[in-house]
């Protein structure tokens, strides 16, 4: 039954949708809507998005706290970068290498990355091990690794086990 029904109240509720929607209780309307109360919960089981779980609540409001900090000493940075001599720029692409596994940890450290002026999220690899950022002034890989290693990556790891 669960296989043909993943989920009555879903099924009930698109039924009632329906019916409400078309505002005609006919034999044909009713028909229409148990197709229809059957097929989507059907496709939408299929998604089976992944769940959010969050380890630990504190860890977040610290990394918060860094991320804003981070902002805000971005943009001053960036703002000097670009009201100076356009030679001391350095654009520059990056490859994180992640241990981070959870997809919802991952779409949190691409959002900061791309928050953070100076920084963007340009590719997540179809395996999710790898974060490829453009920074706006690169002038050492391996410390930029280090900083979203260190400063966020670390940090999300406790967030979303």
């Amino acid at each position: 039954m669960r296989r043909f029904l993943p989920s009555l109240p879903l099924s009930i509720a698109v039924l009632a949708l329906w019916l409400l929607l078309v505002s005609d209780f006919g034999p044909g309307q009713l028909v229409i809507g148990l197709v229809l109360a059957i097929a989507l919960p059907l496709f939408a089981d299929m998604l089976k998005p992944e769940r959010a779980h969050i380890g630990r609540l504190l860890m977040a409001l610290r990394l918060g706290g860094t991320v804003f900090v981070d902002i805000v000493r971005s943009n001053i940075e960036v703002a000097r970068r670009i009201l100076g001599p356009e030679r001391a720029i350095t654009p520059g692409f990056v490859q994180v290498p992640l241990e981070l596994g959870n997809i919802h940890g991952i779409t949190v450290l691409a959002s900061i990355i791309t928050l953070t002026p100076g920084t963007v999220s340009a590719e997540l690899s179809d395996d999710r091990r790898h974060l490829l950022v453009h920074c706006f002034n690169l002038k050492d890989a391996d410390d930029v690794i280090d900083t979203i290693k260190t400063r966020y990556e670390a940090a999300l790891k406790e967030i979303f086990p």
